[in-house]
C-alpha cells in the first residue's frame, strides 16, 4: 500500500527545492516549495554555524565560511549532507516522518554507481522510506508545464537545457527517456560565474574574494546576457564611469541594508556605504555562457553545443528537437537570455525546421513542479523502488528501476568507462561502513561525450 505523504527533494547542488504531496482529502499540496541553500554555513560575524534552512536567520553576510555537500556537480559529503536534509525533515521545514512516506529525490546527470549505491543506503537505512524514486531533473520535464504552450500534451521529442550550479547539461528526451549517447555538458554554472565576478571585482575594486554570498547576489541582481556584445563593449570604453551601462552596486551594512541592492538615480548615500561600480562585469560574465573560450576553456558554446547534441539523433526526428527547447535553471534567468539564445540558435538551425523555445516563469522551480505533476500521475507507483525490494535486494532494487545512464551502453566510452572503473576500485578497497558515519569522495570527470 502507498503511503499517504510523498516527499520531493529537487536536491541541487546549490539549492534544495522541497515539499510534500498528500493523497488525504483537504491537504494542499506545495506547490511552491521551499528554497532551502544546500550548504552548512559559518558566520564569521556572529560565530554561528547554520544548517541549510537556518540560514535565513544570520544576520550578518560578510564572509561566510561554505561547507558544500557536492563537489564539481556529484555528492561526496555525505555528513554534510545528511545533516541538511535532517533539518529538511524536521518539524521546521516539512515536518514529515519519513518512515511513513514515499520520497521522490534529484541526482545529477551521469552520477557515479557507487554514489548512487550510497543514496539508496540513506533513503532506505538511514531514513527508513517507504519507497522512492531517484531521477534527474530533466527526466521530470515531460510531465510538467513548460513545454503546454506547444499543446495539451509533452511532445514526444524535446530538449532540455538545464543551467545550474555546477554545469550547464542539453538533455534529448524521446519519449520521456533520456537519450544518453546525446546528452552534452558545458563546465560553466552559476558556481563559476559567481568566482569569476568575484575576481575581476577584487582585481579591479574591492577584495571581495570570501565574500560569496554577496557576489553572488550582486551577479543574480546586475547581470545580464547580452545581444550585442561588441557594441556594449564599446560603450563602456567610451566613458567607463557614466554609461547606460553602469550600475552601482551598494554593498550591505548589515544594519539598514543586509542584502546590498543597486542605487536607483537620486538616491542618496552615507558617507560609510560601499559601492561596486558594476560596468563591463554585468554582460561579460554571463557571457561565458556562449563563450567558454574566454576564460581557456576548450568547449564549445551554448547554442553550438545544443546543435552538437540534436545532430547526434535520428535524422527524421531532428525537426521535432529544434522545435522543442525548454530551459531550467537558475543561470537560463539572467535578462537577455532567451533572446540571445534564440538567435544563436537560429543561426545554426537547418532552413527546413522550425525553432521554438520554451521558457519557464520560474526556471529554478520547474523541475520540482514537473515533479509535482509525475507523482500525482496514477503510474507513479510501478516507477518506486520499495523498502521491502531493497532489504532483500540491495542496491540492484534500484539498478534494476532506475537504469540511467549506464544501461545505455555509455560505458563503452574510454572517458566515462575510466571514471566509473576509478570509482569502483576506490569503493571496494575501502572497508564497509554505514553512510552515517563516513564521508564518501568520489574522483569524478566529466561525463561529456567528445
Amino acid at each position: 500500500m502507498q503511503p499517504q505523504t510523498t516527499v520531493i527533494l529537487d536536491n541541487g547542488a546549490s539549492t534544495i527545492k522541497a515539499g510534500l504531496i498528500r493523497r488525504t482529502e483537504g491537504d494542499d499540496d506545495d506547490d511552491q516549495p521551499k528554497l532551502i541553500p544546500n550548504a552548512i554555513v559559518r558566520s564569521k560575524g556572529d560565530k554561528t554555524t547554520y544548517f541549510g534552512h537556518q540560514l535565513q536567520r544570520c544576520r550578518d553576510y560578510s564572509a561566510l565560511h561554505y561547507r558544500l555537500p557536492f563537489e564539481k556537480g556529484y555528492l561526496v559529503d555525505w555528513d554534510a549532507q545528511k545533516a541538511i536534509w535532517d533539518g529538511v525533515f524536521s518539524s521546521e521545514v516539512l515536518n514529515v516522518d519519513t518512515a511513513e512516506s514515499s520520497l521522490l529525490i534529484t541526482e545529477p546527470y551521469f552520477n557515479l554507481p557507487n554514489i548512487q549505491d550510497v543514496y539508496d543506503q540513506f533513503v532506505f537505512e538511514e531514513y527508513e522510506f517507504h519507497s522512492y524514486h531517484r531521477c534527474t531533473p530533466a527526466s521530470m520535464i515531460p510531465y510538467g508545464r513548460l513545454f503546454q504552450a506547444g499543446g495539451p500534451s509533452p511532445p514526444e521529442c524535446l530538449v532540455v537545457i538545464d543551467s545550474g550550479f555546477s554545469f550547464t547539461h542539453v538533455v534529448p528526451i524521446i519519449n520521456n527517456q533520456i537519450q544518453w549517447y546525446a546528452v552534452k555538458r558545458l563546465d560553466v554554472g552559476g558556481k563559476l560565474l559567481t568566482n569569476q565576478l568575484k575576481e575581476l571585482v577584487s582585481y579591479r575594486q574591492w577584495n571581495m574574494m570570501d565574500e560569496t554570498y554577496i557576489m553572488n547576489h550582486a551577479k543574480e541582481t546586475c547581470c545580464y546576457v547580452s545581444t550585442r556584445f561588441l557594441e556594449d563593449i564599446q560603450t563602456c570604453r567610451s566613458n567607463p564611469k557614466q554609461n547606460s551601462i553602469v550600475q552601482e552596486y551598494i554593498l550591505p551594512n548589515f544594519s539598514t541594508n543586509r542584502h546590498g541592492h543597486v542605487r536607483v538615480p537620486g538616491e542618496e548615500l552615507p558617507a560609510t556605504d560601499q559601492v561596486l561600480h558594476m560596468e563591463n562585469e554585468r554582460f561579460t560574465i554571463p557571457e561565458l555562457l556562449f563563450r567558454p573560450d574566454d576564460i581557456g576553456l576548450e568547449q564549445s558554446g551554448l547554442a553550438t553545443t545544443v546543435a552538437a547534441s540534436i545532430s547526434l539523433l535520428p535524422d527524421d526526428l531532428r525537426g521535432m528537437f529544434w522545435a522543442n527547447i525548454g530551459l531550467i535553471g537558475g543561470s537560463t534567468n539572467f535578462p537577455g537570455f532567451y533572446e540571445r539564445l534564440s538567435s544563436e540558435l537560429l543561426s545554426l538551425t537547418p532552413v527546413e525546421y522550425d525553432l521554438q523555445i520554451y521558457r519557464s516563469e520560474d526556471a529554478v522551480t520547474e523541475a520540482y513542479r514537473a515533479a509535482l505533476a509525475f507523482v500525482k500521475d496514477p503510474t507513479f507507483s510501478t516507477h518506486v523502488v520499495t523498502r521491502e525490494e531493497y532489504l532483500e535486494s540491495g542496491s540492484n532494487a534500484s539498478r534494476r528501476k532506475f537504469p540511467g545512464w549506464q544501461s545505455s551502453g555509455l560505458t563503452g566510452d574510454p572517458e566515462i568507462s575510466k571514471v566509473v572503473h576509478e570509482s569502483t576500485i576506490e569503493e571496494r578497497g575501502q572497508p564497509s561502513k554505514k553512510p552515517s558515519r563516513s564521508r564518501m569522495r568520489a574522483n569524478t570527470t566529466s561525463g561529456r561525450r567528445r
